[in-house]
């Protein structure tokens, strides 16, 4: 099922009062592909997977999952098509352990035995799942049963990231993911996203880091004015082609 299509956003439309964030924005997202969108401050690249996701819905357009247009009403709703999100904050819960955070909303209830019965939550099956999770990206923490505010920044991103490829099934949207991270840290967060790309997974990246873009990603989406101007394989375009394409001082080739 690599490089099938799995998301296609079609011309996207969304105002925010006078301001036009998206103007007929369209994207094609491939499983087992890393896709990094970049364009400058403002150029609609939060604002477009925010509306994959479901946080935003669209003033017009229309998003195809799987070959068939489905109405995003809601994050709910693109977590049931598969699409998880790692957000810039890592909307993580610092007071709650690792396991609550992994699993927040979607504790799982124990099959059997009295647990069964009093519909007791099956705290085993989180801790083999979460720890299976981290391992598969080469992260070991010391503990799961410690609440996120003792966990370094690196780590805590680790986890937000480990949430995603759990849960998700089409698709990883990560919006600025190394941000705040330290060399050692991001270089495991561009590990882990090739990690789940490999499973399978379209990974949608926002990134400012252009040059680490071109190494790690598998395409290039570049937005301005609320728009695509580009999506092409990383290998044909270089830096200086990408902040032309950014600035709109470089021709546009849509693919």
């Amino acid at each position: 099922m690599a490089d099938q299509i799995v998301i296609e956003a079609v011309d996207i439309h969304k105002a925010f009062g006078s301001i036009q964030a998206l103007s007929g924005a369209s994207l094609q997202v491939r499983s087992g592909e890393i896709l990094a969108l970049v364009g400058d401050n403002g150029a609609g690249k939060s604002t477009l997977t925010k509306v994959i996701c479901g946080a935003l819905k669209p003033d017009s357009g229309r998003l195809v999952f799987w070959g068939k247009e489905i109405d995003v009403q809601s994050i709910r709703r693109a977590q049931e098509l598969g699409v998880e999100t790692v957000y810039q904050d890592l909307a993580l819960a610092p007071d709650l352990s690792v396991l609550d955070n992994v699993y927040l909303g979607r504790e799982p209830i124990a099959s059997s035995g009295w647990r069964r019965w009093t519909r007791a939550i099956a705290r085993d099956v989180m801790y083999e799942r979460t720890d299976e999770a981290l391992r598969n990206l080469g992260i070991g923490l010391r503990s799961l049963r410690s609440p996120i505010r003792s966990l370094s920044g690196g780590q805590r991103q680790a986890v937000a990231v480990a949430r995603a490829v759990l849960w998700a099934k089409t698709a990883i949207l990560m919006d600025e993911p190394t941000a705040a991270l330290g060399t050692k840290q991001t270089a495991i967060a561009y590990s882990s996203m090739r990690v789940a790309a490999e499973r399978g997974l379209a990974v949608v990246v926002i990134s400012h880091d252009i040059p680490r873009m071109l190494k790690i990603a598998d395409r290039i989406a570049v937005m301005r004015h609320g728009q695509i101007v580009t999506n092409r394989t990383a290998a044909e375009l270089t830096l200086s082609e990408v902040v032309g394409l950014m600035l709109g001082s470089a021709e546009t080739s849509a693919a």
